[in-house]
């Protein structure tokens, strides 16, 4: 059975509450289907801000899914419960080919980041269509790798402002991909767990050194995974930063005075 995300039940506490892993905060969430230019169908979720404007939309790349990475890898759910209200931020999460997940499964077969470069247009196509601003792509361990090796060309290259990376191992990224998004002069922030199991900060600052504009952030304590509210807290914060210009690098709260419902997948 699919799942829908109008399912969330939602509750007026009599005072402000702490933002759990568990807690999802109101926003307008409807599931979406992309379509690939190979004529596969990805499913997916697209979490908007219940009123007001959108000030930035992310366009999330998971993990591997041959791994158990898929649309609600965790800090992708936990962006799409919290930035809509919190930062007026829109969240496409979807399923790559051949992943599954709550929400369904997509169209197609699992091909190694190679076909899953129409995945990647095919959603920045969708969010350039919806009139969704300020694209961001975010992509997270695989989904770095899609994001290096796709989104410094085009047809991604000129309706994205930039990406950010969580974890990313430079498995199938090579310096020719490297050198693109030097090229692009596009902004690249980089996410690295002092812990990780593929690239930690030192060697990342090396590998990445030759795109100019590329801001390596290691994050002391993390492990790829980004496992514990504390990182997820800390990845959501500096997405926030650097896809709201004029960021003023303030936390995001951590309590909320409103509605709230509680995740049950």
């Amino acid at each position: 059975m699919t799942f829908d995300p109008a399912s969330f039940v939602f509750s007026q506490p009599s005072e402000p509450t702490a933002i759990r892993a568990s807690s999802v905060l109101p926003a307008r969430r409807e599931n979406v289907e992309l379509r690939t230019e190979d004529g596969h169908v990805l499913v997916g979720e697209l979490a908007l801000p219940e009123s007001g404007e959108v000030k930035a939309t992310l366009i999330t790349l998971h993990p591997l899914p041959t791994h158990g990475g898929f649309m609600d890898s965790h800090v992708y759910r936990k962006a799409s419960y919290r930035l809509p209200a919190l930062a007026g931020i829109a969240v496409l999460r979807f399923n790559t080919r051949g992943t599954a997940s709550p929400r369904g499964t997509s169209g197609g077969a699992f091909e190694e980041g190679v076909g899953e470069r129409l995945d990647v247009e095919a959603a920045v196509d969708f969010a350039v269509q919806r009139g969704l601003p300020n694209r961001w792509l975010v992509g997270w361990s695989f989904g770095t790798e899609l994001a290096l090796m796709y989104g410094a060309s085009e047809p991604v290259a000129s309706a994205i402002e930039g990406a950010i990376l969580l974890s990313p191992p430079l498995h199938r990224a090579t310096e020719a991909h490297l050198l693109a998004w030097a090229a692009s002069g596009k902004p690249l922030k980089v996410l690295v767990p002092e812990h990780d199991d593929y690239l930690q900060p030192d060697a990342a600052a090396e590998r990445f050194s030759v795109v100019p504009q590329a801001r390596v952030v290691g994050v002391d304590g993390a492990k790829h995974l980004w496992v514990g509210e504390k990182h997820a807290g800390r990845v959501l914060n500096e997405i926030v930063d650097e896809v709201l210009s004029g960021g003023t690098g303030a936390a995001l709260p951590q309590e909320w005075d409103g509605p709230v419902a509680s995740a049950t997948v």
